[in-house]
């Protein structure tokens, strides 16, 4: 018997639209149970085995609605909303406010996986779980640097409902929950075999979409097994197939500006050379017969176009296969024994296009001395689709091949209310990159033969670059698609993760009587291990490959934690809820531990409204990636304060200090740090949810982040500016800071004694310095009503505000509130979605569905890091349409048409890029796919 009247109001909604928590089997009321028949009680004790237990708890319980706020999305929301992906389904949850990388961000370290971010914090902030179980890592680094779960290779044709648990959730799922959790529900039953077939296409074109999937359920005695597959096809949409990618802007600060293709000039004066006999007539053949002759601001003239930017990928070529079963054997009456496996093989293809296919005379050096022009110059040339014998033919190609097992048993110890689940399970993630680059050997030997000819020695002012006498008549001319090939070819990069865990937790949902009801207690015991590896081409790590290099890394530990739930319903009106947990890594013989915990209260003045609040702690453990990344190199720039000062120009005069000094050119070095301690926060929420009618439901809940210790390269400045500190004595030179700053920097010979040598270099690892502070608030809305003969309609609408969100990249640093700070952030603000289904009859359903994405700073404000300079400002919110409609033709078939962006919608035009821009739009926020439409039939056998 549900408890109150907010339960069944929550149940009725999400019956016809999505709600805030996924609806668990009920419990059953303890006075109910205590008169029913044995037999009964040995049905209900059945039907426990089968139970699953509400995101956000790990005690089974009757109300839907507790202390942690929980937002599903089901199968069907998914399917009638337009979504193609469970990460598209993720993406434009309301909660995803943060700017990522994805297929859109060309030559991005993993242009092949997607992810989210949740209200702006670091996309491996979000603890992600399928089925209740961790989901392994991506082996390839976010951003070159950050661990994170790829949400592309998840079969949306399996999944049966997804949790979205915002805010810190360490006390009960451990590392990395600080932002919130999502947990992938997969299918564990289905009611007839059944076989979906979708295809869809782009009016725009490109993008051509082909998915075929199956399931089928049966059982032999105690035997039950489910059994499904997908598969899917989807070719790429290029720059060249819409109007905003195609060429370089048009609409901007400043016209549209050829790209420089075949260029001469001075780096050190900036002045063009344009030295072809034939005014570029050897060029014209490439990129459709578009290149030729040029001409920037100040006459500076080359061969150019204005449409290499279009021959790059927006959205992937990819090819997934899904296997997914779900098994279990009932032993008896207090085992279960089950088991799950999901395998995910997919391929992608992409491209970054012309813009990153070129060579330049940079390995000769910074320079050379041309005697004919009296001038040092370098060359740089891009390779059109002509000469590279089309770019769909040379793509970086990324293989993945992941898969999770889990295996194990749960039950009921005798006629007791304890229940026990005990399971084993290992995921496991390799990935293949195969990249395309230029050899550097063979590019330069081909550049050298046939352009610069012989070195000549070195130039006769400076003694140290090298001379040539170019033949630029053979640089202004196409090369064959022979010759290309004999110097690129492709570089092989191999990644892994892998995961082992042993869990065991006993619960019991009657541990004793209170006012309120049965209080109720969950412990959980875990341990494992996991290991992560990188490892490149050795080419890359050697200098082999031109304009290309990579880091290599590899690391493995071992952890185990230990979990308590406790459920107190002290009154009938007022439950409270506890958790805490502790969580040891070991790396290396090092221990990093760390405990944290969560309070939770419910109060419900009346059946129908309910008051709630958290309070606790989460954290994220470093990665193995933080922890283990090799050294990489870098080349910057950094004031030497302390050779400054000794000049007599302290800080406050430093931009008088004399060259080099006053800025200096410097080798870093950057690699991983297995000192680092954990990514520590304190999370708190308070909200309610009130359901006023049956079918009705409105929420409002506010978060509030408080992270510190956050993991970032260390800062060069601040070492610079340490040493000085020490080296006049306001610090102790004794003092660990003095000897990490000392220990940090390599300087050269001084040949004045009253000075040190120049800086040479400066050792960066990641290090625990940043914070940040973020408040949000989120509102919920769900009805729906009958419209009598005209059948039934229902309304769902989620909505989320960023109020505040702070950063502080080091200590010492003023906090920098990057909703004004554009420069730091270009997430939106505001986001919220919402959709309108109609249900006529059995036969007939339709659906429009909305989400408004808020405004965001345009490129201008980005630049400037304000909105008070002309020409910065915010782009209109951006709003897109689908719509969908479902005819049962008889009861076994159902035939669906899905029309996204049904108004095609493009991104807002940002005016403020400038001429040389090739998209203007910021495609970590927007994409230009428009419109798309799809047709799918399910049969049920």
């Amino acid at each position: 018997m549900l408890k109150s009247k907010l339960t069944v109001a929550v149940l009725a909604a999400m019956a016809f639209g999505y709600s805030h928590a996924y609806a668990a089997t009920a419990m059953p009321d303890p006075q109910d149970t205590a008169s029913q028949s044995q037999d009964q009680a040995q049905s209900d004790k059945a039907k426990k085995l089968e139970a699953v237990t509400v995101t956000g708890s790990l005690i089974p319980q009757s109300q839907i609605e507790t202390s942690a706020p929980v937002t599903t999305i089901t199968a069907e929301d998914m399917k009638v909303r337009g979504f193609t992906s469970v990460a598209e389904a993720l993406q434009q949850s309301s909660f995803a406010t943060g700017s990522v990388q994805g297929a859109s961000t060309s030559a991005s370290f993993t242009q092949g996986a997607q992810t989210l971010s949740l209200f702006g914090l670091p996309v491996g902030f979000v603890k992600y779980l399928i089925d209740g179980r961790p989901m392994g890592n991506f082996p390839a680094l976010y951003n070159g640097s950050d661990s994170f779960n790829n949400l592309s290779g998840i079969p949306m044709d399996m999944v049966d409902h997804i949790d979205i648990l915002p805010g810190g959730q360490s006390s009960l799922y451990g590392s990395d929950a600080i932002a919130g959790v999502i947990n992938i529900v997969l299918k564990k039953k289905i009611d007839a075999p059944t076989i979906d077939a979708r295809y869809g296409w782009h009016s725009g074109g490109g993008g051509a979409d082909r998915r075929v999937s199956f399931a089928d359920s049966w059982n032999a005695g105690k035997f039950n097994i489910l059994v499904g597959g997908q598969f899917e096809s989807t070719q790429p949409i290029w720059g060249f197939d819409r109007s905003l990618t195609k060429q370089f802007y048009t609409q901007g600060t400043s016209a549209a500006v050829a790209s420089r293709d075949f260029l001469v000039y001075s780096p050190f004066s900036g002045h063009y050379y344009f030295e072809d006999p034939n005014n570029c007539a050897g060029t014209t053949g490439l990129f459709k017969g578009t290149e030729g002759l040029q001409t920037r601001s100040g006459g500076r003239t080359y061969c150019g176009t204005f449409y290499s930017p279009g021959y790059r990928t927006l959205q992937n070529d990819s090819k997934t296969a899904n296997v997914y079963t779900h098994a279990t054997f009932d032993v008896n009456e207090n085992l279960q024994l089950y088991s799950d496996f999901l395998y995910n093989y997919q391929e992608q293809k992409y491209t970054a296009g012309a813009a990153y296919t070129w060579w330049g005379t940079s390995d000769f050096g910074s320079a050379f001395y041309d005697p004919n022009l009296d001038d040092f110059v370098a060359l740089q040339r891009a390779f059109g689709p002509e000469e590279v014998g089309g770019f769909q033919n040379i793509m970086d190609k990324q293989t993945e091949n992941s898969y999770m097992f889990t295996v194990g048993g749960k039950g009921t110890f005798g006629q007791s209310n304890w229940d026990y689940d005990l399971g084993f399970t290992h995921s496991d993630d390799k990935l293949e990159v195969r990249n395309f680059d230029r050899f550097a050997g063979a590019m330069d030997a081909y550049f050298q033969n046939n352009v610069l000819g012989p070195q000549q020695g070195t130039d006769p002012y400076y003694h140290s670059y090298p001379v040539f006498t170019p033949n630029y008549a053979n640089f202004y001319k196409q090369i064959s698609q022979a010759d290309f090939k004999a110097m690129t070819g492709y570089t092989t990069t191999n990644a892994k993760t892998w995961d082992n865990m042993i869990r065991g937790q006993v619960t019991n949902g009657s541990l004793f009587v209170l006012p309120g009801g049965d209080a109720g207690l969950a412990v959980v015991a875990e341990g494992g291990n996991q290991g992560w590896s990188y490892v490149p081409d050795q080419r890359l790590l050697d200098g082999d490959i031109w304009g290309r290099s990579d880091v290599q890394g590899a690391g493995h530990r071992s952890r185990y934690a230990v979990t308590t739930e406790l459920r107190l319903p002290l009154l009938s009106q007022l439950t409270l809820d506890a958790a805490g947990r502790y969580d040891s890594y070991n790396v290396d013989g090092n221990d990093v531990s760390h405990g944290t915990y969560n309070i939770g209260i419910e109060y419900r003045p009346w059946e129908s409204f309910l008051l709630r609040g958290r309070y606790g702690t989460a954290f994220k453990v470093p990665t193995l990636s933080d922890e283990f990344q090799g050294e990489s190199g870098y080349y910057s720039f950094v004031p030497d304060y302390l050779n400054c000062a000794r000049m007599g120009h302290p800080p406050s005069d430093i931009a008088n200090c004399k060259a080099p000094y006053d800025d200096t050119q410097y080798s870093g070095t950057q690699s991983g740090n297995p000192a680092l301690k954990p990514i520590t926060a304190k999370v708190w929420s308070y909200g309610f949810v009130w359901a006023p009618v049956t079918r009705m439901s409105f929420s409002v809940d506010y978060y509030h982040y408080d992270i510190s210790n956050e993991v970032a390269i260390e800062d060069a400045d601040k070492l610079s500016q340490a040493e000085y500190l020490c080296d006049i004595g306001t610090l102790d030179i004794s003092s660990p800071t003095c000897k990490n700053a000392f220990a940090k920097i390599t300087r050269g010979i001084s040949l004045d004694p009253t000075l040190l040598g120049q800086i040479q270099s400066i050792l960066t690892p990641k290090v625990n310095v940043a914070s940040e502070k973020v408040n949000a608030l989120t509102a919920e809305f769900s009805y729906g009503w009958s419209v009598g003969s005209w059948g039934n309609m229902s309304f769902a609408t989620s909505y989320s505000d960023v109020l505040k969100h702070e950063i502080q990249q080091y200590p010492g640093d003023p906090l920098v509130d990057v909703l004004r700070h554009p420069y730091y952030s270009t997430d939106f603000k505001t986001k919220v979605n919402g959709s309108l289904t109609w249900t006529p009859n059995d036969q007939w359903s339709g659906t429009v569905y909305f989400n408004r994405y808020g405004s965001t700073p345009n490129y201008l404000a980005t630049v400037a890091d304000n909105y008070t300079v002309a020409g910065t400002g915010k782009l209109a919110p951006w709003i897109l349409y689908n719509a969908s409609v479902t005819y049962n033709v008889f009861k076994n078939l159902g035939l669906s048409l899905m029309v996204n962006n049904v108004f095609n919608k493009m991104p807002p035009e940002d005016h403020s890029y400038p001429g040389t821009t090739s998209s203007a739009y910021n495609d970590t926020n927007y994409n230009v796919y428009g419109r798309a439409y799809y047709l799918e039939a399910n049969y049920k056998f």
